[in-house]
């Protein structure tokens, strides 16, 4: 959070009872100064609302805010800032995503808005809007993997094969066990990853790309960081329930997302058959994405443009990656005109 802006803590009830929170970005000052539309980002698994802003001179939401728009920040159940839980995706999109999108509009007085959705954020914030469970959504920008999630062939062995007897160990893994390992299990896992990610010498960085691929790194390129952000991403990582890791292997393995539960509000198939939404839809994958390979965005591209009824473009990011896409010291420069661009133009 920048000098100039405060947050406002906006509490939602997700639909199943459980409670989650909006961070509503304020610009000192300014309070009363109509803004262009309401965007709401949402935020991937294990992490929370704040790892939009990172320790760069310009965050996507600094840049928001200096275009005018009204910007919120949903910690939906897979938040570190929330109680952990084992959720699943179908959880957020029927329960959490329409919850804080209803609220934003009810708090604003707007019968609209717009999203920037990143990773599991995404996966679950599409699965609502395909299902024609945020039809109040007019423009979604997604970055890493929305409807059809493709990884590399080692992370498809791990995450078929290791983590079915880790959850007789323990039922999450948490990237910030590299600043506190609770018990003997996590200072194993954390030992073990000491030894086999030698990448660089911050813990949580390396348990991090442990935790969600088989990369060295995963989640960025050292390369375009800065040395402020290696050190602030020690604090934004925490557990990440098992329950992810064995739905999203059921996805990969299906080419498409799957749901864990049956819900009504469900569509027979996701990535098949037209989404049930109007929304313009953009697309954005890092080139290097070792996370998600820049294929799932395509995938999802070709199934919109074949099904779809709104607007739809993919880009693809050369030299970024998963998060740096946000984080990234130079993303000001060569990521976010895409996002303003997609926001402005829809």
């Amino acid at each position: 959070m920048t000098a100039d802006t405060h947050d406002e803590v906006v509490p939602f009830e997700a639909a199943d009872g459980r409670t989650a929170n909006l961070l509503h970005v304020v610009r000192t000052g300014a309070e009363s100064v109509p803004a262009k539309a309401a965007v709401l980002l949402v935020h991937g698994a294990g992490v929370r609302a704040n790892i939009f802003r990172a320790a760069v001179p310009i965050t996507v939401v600094d840049a928001l805010l200096d275009d005018g728009f009204d910007v919120w920040l949903e910690n939906w159940r897979a938040s570190i800032d929330l109680p952990p839980s084992q959720w699943t995706l179908d959880q957020a999109a029927v329960f959490d995503h329409p919850a804080a999108v209803a609220k934003v509009l009810e708090h604003t007085g707007r019968d609209s808005l717009k999203a920037v959705v990143h990773c599991q954020g995404s996966t679950s914030f599409m699965m609502a809007a395909a299902s024609g469970l945020l039809p109040e959504v007019t423009t979604i920008v997604s970055n890493a993997v929305s409807l059809h999630p493709v990884i590399p062939p080692l992370a498809k062995l791990k995450i078929d094969w290791f983590h079915r007897p880790v959850r007789a160990l323990t039922r999450y893994l948490d990237p910030h066990w590299g600043v506190e390992a609770p018990d003997a299990i996590a200072a194993a896992i954390t030992g073990w990853v000491r030894l086999t990610h030698r990448e660089c010498a911050n813990t949580v960085c390396r348990l991090s790309s442990f935790t969600y691929g088989v990369g060295h790194p995963t989640l960025w390129s050292h390369s375009l960081l800065n040395d402020a952000t290696h050190e602030w991403l020690k604090n934004e990582f925490g557990p990440v329930p098992l329950s992810f890791f064995f739905q999203m292997s059921r996805c990969v393995d299906a080419g498409y997302l799957v749901p864990a539960q049956r819900f009504p509000q469900f569509p027979d198939r996701f990535g098949t058959g037209a989404p049930r939404t109007d929304a313009a839809i953009t697309l954005l994958a890092g080139e290097e994405n070792r996370c998600y390979l820049p294929e799932s965005q395509q995938r999802t591209f070709d199934y919109l443009t074949a099904n779809g009824r709104g607007q739809y473009a993919l880009h693809v990011v050369p030299r970024y990656g998963h998060l740096d896409m946000f984080m990234g010291k130079d993303a000001s420069r060569d990521v976010f005109p895409l996002i303003l661009d997609a926001l402005r133009t829809n």
